[in-house]
């Protein structure tokens, strides 16, 4: 079986980003943990950050797929929105790469680092926008700005789940849920 030496060096630099971050990733050390040499690296790859861009677009595609997988058309659309945001705080917590780029943006503020970052929310937020866009057509929401409505259901999310908890008692999912659901289907106007 021949050996797919450029997927080698995809999860090689994967698993290089994850545990030092971009900074402290080097193609000798990727080529080290791909057992390859270091030219054969860049056979496939012109720089780091062209390997970066890589591991980055994969991560973004496994979003997109996982989101593909909870989206019910026959649910509403804030159960939908509410099971995709909800798999994206999952799949942040869990992937290594996330959480090493967001460590890497508070500590050092790496300019490829926050770039990462920002590539995964603006495919968050297009994802996000795109439910919009079905379900302003649906008439299940008001007619909106889908990719401004999009970035603020996602920062309001990201609010409830992370920032709350650093000051209070966390949020469980469905009490997010409904928060989420209060904030943005009924609003604070009396009805």
């Amino acid at each position: 079986m021949a050996i797919d030496r450029r997927q080698l060096i995809v999860e090689a630099a994967a698993k290089s980003f994850s545990l030092f971050g971009y900074k402290a990733t080097t193609m000798d050390g990727v080529a080290k943990i791909a057992n390859v040499g270091k030219g054969t690296i860049y056979t496939f790859f012109t720089n780091k950050e062209e390997l970066f861009q890589e591991i980055m677009n994969r991560m973004i595609g496994d979003v997109k797929r996982l989101a593909e997988k909870v989206i019910d058309p026959d649910r509403t659309f804030f159960d939908n929105l509410n099971a995709a945001l909800e798999l994206l705080l999952d799949f942040r917590e869990e992937h290594e790469l996330a959480l090493k780029l967001s460590q890497e943006v508070r500590e050092i503020g790496t300019p490829m680092a926050v770039e990462g970052l920002q590539q995964l929310e603006r495919a968050v937020v297009g994802y996000i926008a795109n439910l919009v866009k079905i379900s302003v057509d649906k008439g299940e929401i008001k007619p909106c700005e889908p990719e401004l409505t999009a970035f603020v259901m996602l920062k309001l999310y990201m609010a409830l789940t992370v920032e709350w908890q650093k000051i209070h008692k966390p949020l469980e999912k469905d009490q997010v849920a409904e928060k989420l659901r209060f904030y943005l289907e009924q609003g604070l106007a009396p009805a």
